[in-house]
């Protein structure tokens, strides 16, 4: 498919970057199965934690390919005679340098930090067997830390793309989008701590521990810890959505053809 996908590009995609971009989904693709095969026949936990962290990158990189050739890029493409974005309520030059530019810079931080979350928690996931207890507890801390941090987060940028951008498409649907996945993952979360370690001790008057017992390798334990992997690939894709669109809609005027990849740097 990724093969596919990169002669489609070279084929009918007049953009140099976008094109490479294609190049380095397969790139990333073939360096994927390469970690999965090497995890596979060495039984190796560092291999296993690249490839946690090595996926969650691919699938974000087809999604930024997918926010490139959509029809609204391309459609701000066309029309760059004047801001990308208007609002009869507001002044246009307080709205690009202050609504805008904290819209952008919140919407980068937050896809950096989804993604050090998956990092995070790719190395509770594979954490080596003979690592020091304390390591694993400073690991959990730190993923119960940057949880927090990043909900705060996701809430403060949703809050600013719906009061300065809840018109401009698809920054305000994007937002919703993310604080619905969020909400999601917050529950995963919670329920694979459940299903691999049994219920914390605060929480044992609301569910008692002999009532959910850990089943290692069992149905349940695979079901959520996986749901709780993907959704977190998808709250990264869609955070990286969401600043792509904001650089390219927020920045104001934009050349049809450099088509806006300085500002797009620190999303991609």
């Amino acid at each position: 498919m990724t093969i596919v996908l990169l002669v489609l590009l070279w084929r009918k995609e007049d953009r140099h970057w976008v094109r490479w971009l294609g190049v380095l989904a397969l790139g990333l693709v073939v360096f994927q199965g390469i970690l999965g095969g090497m995890r596979v026949r060495l039984d190796e936990r560092t291999f296993a934690m690249l490839h946690g962290m090595t996926g969650p990158l691919f699938f974000t990189l087809t999604v930024a390919i997918t926010v490139f050739t959509s029809r609204s890029w391309n459609a701000s493409r066309i029309d760059s005679s004047g801001p990308a974005v208007s609002d009869s309520r507001t002044d246009t030059n307080n709205f690009d340098h202050r609504g805008g530019s904290q819209v952008r810079v919140l919407a980068t931080v937050t896809a950096i930090l989804v993604y050090l979350q998956i990092v995070l928690g790719a190395l509770l996931r594979h954490m080596p067997v003979d690592a020091e207890p304390t390591a694993f507890t400073a690991a959990v801390r730190f993923h119960l830390f940057l949880a927090g941090i990043l909900t705060l987060h996701i809430g403060l940028l949703v809050y600013f793309v719906l009061r300065f951008a809840r018109e401009t498409k698809p920054l305000g649907a994007l937002g919703l989008t993310l604080v619905a996945i969020l909400g999601v993952q917050l529950v995963l979360g919670a329920a694979t701590w459940i299903v691999k370690y049994s219920v914390p001790a605060f929480a044992s008057g609301w569910f008692p521990a002999s009532n959910v017992p850990v089943q290692d390798g069992g149905w349940l334990q695979t079901v959520v810890v996986t749901g709780h992997v993907a959704t977190g690939s998808l709250l990264l894709a869609t955070a990286v959505a969401l600043a792509i669109y904001s650089h390219r809609l927020l920045g104001g005027a934009v050349s049809p053809k450099n088509a806006g990849i300085g500002r797009l740097g620190a999303a991609i």
